[in-house]
């Protein structure tokens, strides 16, 4: 070994091991202090909660989005408490981790607030200029060829008829089937549908009929024992709805 390596290696080894992440970065790179970094994050996170709770507070519609804030929040808090206690070669995960749920707790302010604003804005022109409701009038929407059973969207749709819109979009949200999910997307644009022909407002509405009927079923084959095959049938069904003021 050369003089020069071996006066290397002394220095390398006299060096303390904060020093390699107290050591200034380029512009541009990531924060030095990690778990500095995870608490900014996490009270951006907060932030982003508590406007979603301003807007959920003034419309009730903005309530899930801002459910989704608050738990991005925590996980987030979460986060930047983990990478404190972490060793420094790992703080870096946690904070990017407490960044991503900043953002998302952000996106889920901003949808909040957008809610917010629509419901303000259609309030106004309510008492603004108050349209009279045609007397039965009726606004629906179709889904076709959905990759479920008509059965099985049976068991989903048959809990929201006959109620609100509001209370619709709750039981929707808390049912766990997978058909849920097909049935809150239709309902949505059965209200986007409303509010964009007609100039009704999502919250004075509710679900007058909803029907879910059989579709094509796709066939396929699995092999079986013996140089058998066996049908596979997947389903599809149509999904439709029809909302209806409440004065109505």
């Amino acid at each position: 070994m050369s003089p020069d390596e071996n006066k290397k290696d002394q220095v390398d080894e006299n060096v303390p091991d904060d020093a390699v992440e107290e050591t200034p970065q380029a512009e541009g790179s990531e924060p030095v202090d990690q778990s500095e970094r995870a608490d900014e994050e996490a009270a951006r996170a907060a932030e982003a909660a508590e406007e979603a709770a301003e807007a959920a507070e003034e419309t009730p519609a903005a309530e899930a989005a801002a459910a989704e804030a608050t738990e991005q929040a925590e996980k987030a808090e979460e986060a930047a408490e983990v990478a404190a206690a972490e060793p420094k070669p790992k703080r870096a995960r946690k904070a990017r981790e407490a960044e991503q749920a900043a953002d998302q707790a952000e996106d889920a302010a901003e949808e909040a607030k957008d809610t917010a604003k629509r419901s303000r804005a259609a309030r106004r022109g309510r008492d603004e200029d108050p349209t009279p409701v045609p007397v039965g009038l009726k606004v629906s929407a179709q889904a076709k060829y959905v990759r479920t059973s008509a059965r099985k969207a049976r068991l989903v749709c048959d809990h929201i008829r006959g109620k609100d819109v509001e209370e619709a979009r709750a039981i929707l949200a808390f049912t766990t089937r997978d058909a849920a999910k097909a049935w809150t997307k239709l309902l949505e644009s059965a209200v986007a549908n409303a509010e964009h022909n007609h100039e009704l407002v999502g919250e004075d509405l509710r679900i007058l009929s909803v029907h879910a009927d059989e579709g094509p079923t796709l066939k396929r084959y699995r092999p079986r024992a013996m140089g058998r095959a066996t049908r596979i049938r997947k389903r599809t069904s149509h999904l439709s709805i029809t909302l209806t003021p409440k004065e109505s």
